[in-house]
């Protein structure tokens, strides 16, 4: 789902781990065994997506930031990395879902032509073919709007700065406002939850919270280095502060994942909680930069292949332990389809998603030099 660093950094790795076992979590308590076999996890996980988007926020931002200081930003070029990033396992997936029954195991398919233009979020129903999807619909839509909005934002020389954190400011206040609207509409449960995944949890304009956290981020670093520099000195009261909202967030969503406050202001919460996780995994002195969990690095270079196969895979697999003597919700079942999802992850990374990243870096490298003085494209201050 997010881009790789050049430079593998260990926080980075253990946070994209944490989300892909989280989602694991979720959709194997929501779909295969149908029960709290993973207890506060399983029921928290969803919360994966939003620590995906938080990562994505970052690595995207900073690209772009990055380029514009230097000077070597394209557009073209952007959107080319983007897709050969993206597409190729995507739709690989897609046609096992499309042409392969036992896969698609008789789901309802949405229109093809939103599985094909990542607009398959919008008025999503659950239980929908691959609706799991619809959070790389959310991530594309951003990949698609971001460089261009910064591209605009960078044209305004004396007032980019002020700008940027202005829509970044009005882009939090624009969310509660919208959820707020939406949830007031929905009215779960009353309207029932379905509704509420499909006008708000589903919906690309209720749900950006943690990706503009991310931005914020990467805006911080590649603009203001005084700031990044004292921020960053204090990793570990940053890590304590990340774990401390998350877990707050956590609490809330747990005891009401449905509720209008939950709704209006959880998310943004939960932004704040992974932003400071993901400033806590760049900050040199942190625990969570300095130390390296065993297998994140790989499970974090196949989280995006993982999470395109492991739901349908699971409710494919579970039916064919019981014959064996093994249950879905008894631990050995677990652990063998979390690692039959993790190998297809790894099958797809190798077979699919490696050569086209091999040709993206041998088509549009990105070249590297240090940003003229005053460069037009730069945002950062005069």
């Amino acid at each position: 789902m997010i881009e790789s660093p050049t430079k593998r950094l260990y926080g980075l790795d253990t946070l994209r781990a944490l989300a892909i076992l989280l989602v694991f979590a979720n959709h194997y308590v929501n779909f295969v065994t149908h029960r709290p076999t993973l207890g506060a996890v399983g029921e928290i996980g969803w919360a994966g997506v939003d620590l995906f988007f938080a990562l994505s926020g970052y690595l995207i931002g900073n690209q772009i930031f990055a380029g514009l200081r230097q000077g070597t930003f394209s557009l073209p070029v952007f959107y080319a990395r983007r897709l050969l990033r993206t597409l190729p396992n995507y739709y690989v997936v897609l046609a096992l879902y499309a042409f392969w029954p036992v896969f698609a195991a008789g789901s309802p398919h949405a229109p093809w032509w939103q599985y094909l233009t990542f607009t398959l979020n919008f008025d999503l129903k659950p239980g929908t073919r691959f609706s799991h999807s619809w959070s790389l619909c959310v991530e594309e839509q951003f990949y698609m709007a971001l460089p261009a909005l910064a591209l605009l934002v960078a044209a305004s020389r004396r007032w980019r700065l002020p700008l940027a954190w202005l829509l970044i400011l009005a882009s939090c206040v624009a969310g509660m406002l919208l959820r707020a609207h939406a949830w007031d509409a929905a009215r779960p449960p009353q309207g029932g939850n379905a509704l509420f995944y499909r006008t708000i949890y589903y919906s690309t304009l209720c749900r950006f919270d943690e990706l503009v956290a991310g931005v914020a981020l990467a805006l911080l670093k590649n603009c203001h280095a005084r700031a990044w520099a004292r921020l960053t000195a204090w990793g570990n009261w940053t890590l304590a502060s990340g774990v401390a909202v998350v877990g707050c967030a956590f609490q809330l969503f747990l005891a009401n994942h449905f509720g209008r406050a939950e709704t209006i202001y959880g998310y943004p919460l939960l932004a704040l909680g992974f932003g400071l996780l993901v400033l806590a995994a760049l900050s040199p002195g942190s625990l969570l930069y300095r130390l390296r969990v065993p297998g994140a690095a790989s499970l974090a270079l196949w989280s995006y292949a993982i999470y395109l196969v492991h739901k349908q895979l699971c409710i494919v697999l579970a039916p064919l332990l019981a014959p064996l003597g093994i249950a879905a919700d008894e631990p050995l079942g677990v652990l063998l389809l979390l690692l039959a999802s993790v190998w297809a992850g790894w099958l797809l990374y190798a077979l699919v998603e490696t050569p086209f990243m091999r040709l993206r870096a041998r088509w549009f490298d990105v070249p590297r030099r240090q940003p003229a003085a005053g460069a037009a494209g730069s945002l950062s201050p005069s």
